[in-house]
């Protein structure tokens, strides 16, 4: 009897563990993606109207994402959607990062941009390693998430017309120090697992 309760526990201790793991390496990728945003950016290959076009496709990614995560598990075929949506913003990325529109890595706007962007991946990053530790439950990540694809959101349509202003970076930041205020309170929560 004790032996079929460790054999249980362990298959569930592999079962979660793999399912953290798949989300991680969703979040993992939006990481990257949003790396490459940035790096586009500040080289000058991407514009700050292309980088929001960009923004608004992650958004769509991470609001996928959080729905499929709101059950505390990715199934096989949420996995492959996503995986879908990821490979076209990523070629979509690398399409606009090497066409021949280029923008100006040192005005106001690109600038704010670009620290949007990276404020951005520094909370992608903190969830991702939320999740691998155990800190964030898979449902707390998908909350998360969604705070993120509507920051990301604002973003995009702060610079949909190619201009971020001071005006519209204050409030992206102000909604962002909530964003990480709330990642903040769900990693230091008694809830894991």
């Amino acid at each position: 009897m004790k032996f079929a309760h460790t054999a249980i526990a362990a298959a569930l201790s592999l079962a979660f563990c793999g399912a953290a793991l798949a989300q991680a390496g969703t979040v993992q990728r939006d990481v990257n993606q949003q790396q490459r945003i940035e790096q586009g950016l500040k080289s000058g290959q991407l514009t700050t109207q292309e980088a929001a076009r960009l923004e608004r496709q992650e958004s769509r990614v991470e609001r996928d994402q959080a729905r499929a995560m709101r059950d505390g598990k990715l199934t096989p075929a949420e996995k492959a959607r996503l995986a879908r949506e990821q490979n076209k913003v990523s070629r979509d990325i690398y399409r606009e990062k090497h066409d021949a529109q280029t923008g100006n890595p040192n005005s106001a706007s690109s600038q704010r941009m670009q620290a949007d962007v990276q404020r951005n991946i520094n909370q992608q990053q903190r969830i991702e390693q939320g999740v691998k530790s155990g800190s964030l439950t898979t449902r707390e990540a998908a909350k998360l998430e969604r705070g993120q694809a509507r920051d990301t959101r604002l973003e995009a349509r702060a610079g949909a017309d190619g201009n971020v202003s001071a005006r519209e970076q204050r409030r992206i930041q102000k909604n962002e120090n909530q964003q990480s205020r709330r990642i903040h309170r769900e990693k230091h929560d008694a809830q894991s697992k």
